[in-house]
């Protein structure tokens, strides 16, 4: 997580891997937030067993809240991509491993015991070496990640057109395998393959933002109603439809996180900052969501659900923020950064984990 130096929109994917790309931060946020947000206020309304005004923005997001996260991890991968299978290896599939592992292993060290009082501890035990086939819970992502990383290095030299081809109608399909890695794969690897292959197109779309941010928050309200009223129809969930929401929806945020950079407002650097952060808050916020809402909904000192499912998200976002700040201090550095044993290519200098870098 060392300080690193910051680039306007217009950078693209030539820009300097040393850099950071402050649009793509702000739109990180945006969706790390997100990400946050619908495990919280459908954790909340589950154990509750009713809705909350949260769940009106957990439903407008969710035609484009993980595709757009995994455009934007394709973003660069032209940078690297051409990498011996070493080096390769090293920072796009044992670089996520590790962290799957360790979190996953501290995930389970939270829930054993409950998982045991429903079954036995032999039981736990299988379910946990199942979690290296199946993922686990909120960690998914990170489990795909690597796998996207690879099937795109190894299908190089066939047409691009063709895999996007392939992608977008294995998204359509809508394949339900209820294998987690299978069916995610299947739904989402067209964004991921998009952000890789149209990366030019994405950094042109954020430069014109720039450039007209008048007609950019035009398009950006006319895209909000039309997609509100979608979700709100039903139609959100069609085959192609979903498809095209998706993209829309992806390029809604890139639009976004561009205007929120050109703002420069002081107080819109949260978002900046939860964005350099994304996996930080991803590996750790199940944590202080968890506790957080089990407080909340035992002692019932708030009694409406929405208000609570919002305590919750904030809760999630600031306490998995906190957990990495107190595991630096105390020396726990291998919960957020990878070890000298476990690189299998030479360290970058002063490398610390950040998403699809």
């Amino acid at each position: 997580m060392a300080p690193s130096g910051t680039i306007p929109g217009n950078g693209g994917v030539n820009a300097p891997s040393a850099a950071r790309v402050d649009w793509v931060d702000y739109a990180k946020g945006i969706c790390i937030v997100m990400v946050v947000m619908m495990h919280s206020v459908l954790g909340v309304e589950l154990a509750a067993g009713e809705t909350g005004f949260m769940h009106v923005a957990v439903a407008f997001a969710k035609p484009f809240r993980m595709p757009d996260f995994f455009l934007i991890s394709g973003l660069f991968l032209s940078l690297v991509i051409d990498r011996d299978w070493r080096t390769y290896l090293d920072r796009k599939v044992v670089h996520f491993a590790y962290f799957y592992v360790v979190w996953v292993t501290i995930q389970f060290g939270f829930k054993a015991p409950a998982f045991a009082a429903e079954t036995s501890w032999r039981e736990v035990g299988l379910l946990y070496l199942e979690s290296f086939i199946e993922p686990f819970g909120t960690l998914w992502f990170i489990y795909l990640l690597p796998v996207f990383f690879v099937v795109t290095k190894l299908t190089r030299r066939v047409p691009p057109l063709a895999i996007w081809l392939i992608a977008a109608a294995l998204e359509t399909a809508r394949i339900a395998t209820g294998w987690t890695a299978i069916d995610e794969f299947c739904a989402r690897f067209v964004y991921f393959y998009s952000g890789y292959l149209f990366a030019p197109y994405v950094f042109a779309l954020s430069d014109r933002a720039r450039s007209h941010p008048g007609p950019a928050l035009a398009a950006l309200a006319t895209w909000a109603l039309i997609n509100a009223g979608l979700v709100a129809y039903g139609a959100s969930e069609w085959k192609v439809v979903s498809l095209v929401l998706g993209f829309a929806g992806a390029c809604a945020i890139i639009t976004m996180g561009t205007l929120l950079a050109l703002a420069r407002a002081q107080w819109l650097n949260f978002f900046r900052f939860c964005g350099e952060h994304s996996i930080v808050i991803y590996l750790a916020f199940f944590l202080p969501m968890a506790a957080t809402r089990t407080l909340l909904l035992r002692t019932g000192v708030i009694p409406d659900i929405g208000t609570v499912s919002l305590i919750v998200t904030i809760a999630g976002v600031l306490g998995s923020l906190a957990i990495w700040q107190a595991a630096l201090r105390l020396g726990a550095d291998f919960l957020f950064e990878r070890p000298d044993a476990f690189w299998i290519a030479p360290k970058k200098a002063g490398v610390r984990l950040q998403a699809a870098e």
